[in-house]
């Protein structure tokens, strides 16, 4: 091979290798990360469901609830149940399971053979096809706890602001966290999170320790992590929590390494 054609076969990979190792910029995710740091409320979290995976930190704000929209039900159900004990009305839905693992009474559950997506067919359907097919109307004394394996993305992207407005308290485990040093995966997140952080604040994350932290540019991200967010309209004041994990907080995996939020999480 000549050495022009391999001066500009050396240039194709080159530039293809910039490409391929193009990086989110430190600057970008830290600014995303402060957007989602929790921040003290005023009101107490407790814990609804179990100790281990299937339990999450809520704020006691659970007066005049009405229903709790749950997608990606699984087998396990604990959170769906405590909500239940409390007089929510459950939404349910899951493609891969025939019907929810719940030792409570059918009338107070509608279950729904789907995935959450970005189009209403056979196989999924939208939150907002769901919602408004289920329980129509503008009140916002509803719950939103979702664990979509990753499709979280794209559905929050495709959810209206009227339906996104209508949640009073939002849990979302978001996947593939470690990702956002990827641009493509950095703006799609971005807009999901931005979707939540335009009605809601977070108040606690969770990070799943099925996954290790991981750590780029000096800064550690959780690959898994829960998210509970509450509407602004439920805030008098707000002020950073300084000290994680929360007392309530227990490893979803109690055969895994214990794993903590990292400060860069919650401090400046």
């Amino acid at each position: 091979m000549g050495s022009f054609l391999k001066k500009y076969y050396l240039n194709k990979i080159l530039k293809k290798n910039k490409i391929i190792i193009n990086k989110t910029s430190r600057t970008e995710v830290l600014n995303l990360i402060e957007r989602l740091r929790p921040q003290n409320i005023g009101a107490k979290l407790i814990r609804l469901g179990s100790d281990e995976d299937g339990g999450y930190l809520i704020p006691n704000d659970l007066e005049h609830l009405e229903a709790c929209f749950s997608p990606g039900v699984h087998q396990i159900s604990d959170f769906d149940k405590a909500c239940s004990d409390h007089g929510m009305h459950l939404y349910l839905a899951d493609k891969t399971i025939d019907k929810p693992n719940l030792d409570i009474d059918s009338s107070k559950f509608t279950f729904l053979k789907k995935h959450i997506g970005t189009t209403s067919d056979s196989e999924t359907i939208t939150l907002d096809d769901w919602a408004n097919n289920s329980l129509p109307g503008e009140s916002k004394n509803l719950i939103l706890q979702m664990d979509i394996e990753g499709a979280e993305y794209f559905s929050l992207l495709n959810i209206s602001d009227a339906l996104i407005n209508r949640f009073r308290i939002i849990i979302i485990e978001f996947h593939s966290l470690e990702k956002l040093w990827n641009p493509e995966f950095y703006n799609v997140a971005l807009e999901a999170f931005n979707k939540v952080l335009k009605y809601h604040t977070c108040v606690h994350i969770h990070p799943n320790n099925d996954q290790e932290i991981s750590k780029e540019h000096g800064i550690e991200i959780p690959r898994v992590a829960e998210f509970t967010f509450i509407h602004n309209s439920r805030i008098k004041d707000k002020t950073p929590i300084q000290k994680f994990p929360n007392p309530l907080d227990f490893d979803n995996n109690p055969a895994k390494p214990h794993v903590v939020l990292p400060e860069v999480w919650y401090k400046s």
